[in-house]
C-alpha cells in the first residue's frame, strides 16, 4: 500500500497547547498515534517521548524534533484580577497586544485578552512585564477560581489551509517536525528498514534544550537527524545574504554548518536524488540554534545532519508552511533511514 501523509495526525498535534515545560498534551497525541507502529515507546521524567523501531539492531539512528512551543506562563495575579506573565521562549512581544489567548488550566481551557491601548503599542521598550491579561475576573480571589500560578498561555489562533497546498497555524515550529519524524519512521518501517530508529519528540528546545541532551545521552546513537524549521528568504525582513536563498515550496533544506557532518549531508543529497526530491541549501556560521546543538556535544560526540522545513513568519501567531515541503522531508528522511540500514556500523 502506498504511503499517504496523515494530515489528521498533523492537525491533532497543532491543536494542542505545548508551551515549553508543558509538552504533555502533544506527547499524548504522539504516543497514541505511534503505538501501532513503534516496537517500544519510552517516556522519561521530563516527558521526552522516544518511539523505537528495531530496538535489537546494532546501529542506532536518532531522529529529533521538539514538541514545545513559545508562549507565556502566569507569574502573578494582581488585586484587580489581571494576570501577569513571563515568557517561555523567544516570543515577539508586539504580536501579543490586543490578542485573544488560551490558558491551559487543571480544569480546562480559560480564555482571555492581552490588554492593549494606543500608548502601549507605541512603547519602544515593551517588556513581558508590561502585559496584563484580562480573563473577566473581578479580583484576585475570583481569578484564582479559574487559573493558577504557572498555567501556560498561548495566542488563540486557528489552523487554516491556504492556496497552493500551504497552511498557516501557530507553532508549526516545531510540531510539524515531530509530525515529519514520526511519519518518516512509519514509512521507513513499511519499506523494511532494519536499522534501529529512535524518534525523539523532545521537550524544552525553546528554553533549555534539555530534552535533546537527555534523549541523546540515553539513546547513545551512532548518528542523529535533527528536524526543525528554518527561515525562508521569500518575504520582507529576511536577507538571503545571511543564510542563503530558501523558498517556500522548493523542498527540504540542508545546512552547511560547522556542526553538521559533511559526509551525512552528501548522503542526504544522494538520497534526495534517488527519490527525486528537490533540496535547498542554507548556511550557518556557528551553531544551528536547534536541538542539534546539544545532541552534537552529547556522549563522546554525535555525528549530526540537519533537515529543515522552510517556514515564513517564524515565532508569529501565523506561521506558514507548504505541505509539499513537509512531504519532501518525510520522503527524504525515510529514504535516508533505508540507506543507513543497508550500511554496516
Amino acid at each position: 500500500m502506498a504511503y499517504i501523509m496523515n494530515e489528521n495526525f498533523l492537525e491533532q498535534l497543532l491543536s494542542q497547547i505545548s508551551v515549553s515545560g508543558y509538552e504533555e498534551p502533544v506527547q499524548d497525541v504522539v504516543e497514541n498515534h505511534m503505538k501501532d507502529c513503534a516496537d517500544e515507546i519510552r517516556r522519561d521524567e521530563m516527558s521526552n517521548l522516544i518511539c523505537v523501531v528495531n530496538p535489537e539492531a546494532e546501529k542506532r539512528i536518532m531522529l529529533s524534533a521538539h514538541a514545545d512551543e513559545i508562549g507565556l506562563m502566569i507569574s502573578n495575579i494582581t488585586e484587580n484580577g489581571r494576570l501577569q506573565v513571563i515568557d517561555r521562549g523567544g516570543i515577539i512581544l508586539a504580536t501579543y497586544l490586543g490578542q485573544q489567548v488560551q490558558i491551559r488550566t487543571a480544569n480546562g481551557i480559560v480564555y482571555g485578552v492581552v490588554e492593549a491601548c494606543r500608548e502601549l503599542t507605541k512603547k519602544s521598550d515593551l517588556k513581558t512585564s508590561d502585559f496584563l491579561i484580562d480573563i473577566g475576573a473581578v479580583d484576585r480571589e475570583d481569578a484564582l477560581r479559574y487559573v493558577s500560578l504557572g498555567d501556560p498561555i498561548v495566542l488563540d489562533t486557528h489552523i487554516r489551509r491556504m492556496a497552493n497546498g500551504r497552511m498557516t497555524a501557530r507553532a508549526l515550529d516545531d510540531r510539524i517536525g515531530v509530525f515529519i519524524i514520526m511519519e518518516a519512521v512509519r514509512k521507513a518501517k513499511e519499506r523494511g528498514c532494519k536499522a534501529g530508529i529512535y524518534a525523539a519528540s523532545t521537550v524544552g528546545e525553546e528554553t533549555t534544550k534539555s530534552g535533546a541532551y537527555w534523549t541523546s545521552t540515553r539513546i547513545q546513537p551512532d548518528l542523529a537527524v535533527v528536524v526543525d524549521v528554518t527561515y525562508t528568504s521569500d518575504y520582507e525582513g529576511v536577507n538571503a545574504a545571511d543564510t542563503g536563498t530558501v523558498t517556500l515550496g522548493k523542498g527540504p533544506v540542508l545546512c552547511n554548518s560547522p556542526i553538521v557532518v559533511k559526509k551525512l549531508n552528501e548522503q542526504m543529497k544522494a538520497c534526495a536524488e534517488k527519490a527525486g526530491i528537490e533540496v535547498q541549501i542554507e548556511a550557518a556560521s556557528r551553531l544551528s540554534y536547534t536541538d542539534g546543538d546539544k545532541i552534537h556535544f552529547s556522549n563522546q560526540g554525535v555525528p549530526m545532519v540537519l533537515v529543515s522545513i522552510p517556514l515564513r513568519y517564524m515565532h508569529t501567531p501565523a506561521e506558514v508552511a507548504d505541505l509539499k515541503d513537509v512531504q519532501g522531508c518525510i520522503d527524504l528522511i525515510a529514504e535516508f533511514l533505508l540507506a543507513q540500514s543497508a550500511e554496516k556500523n
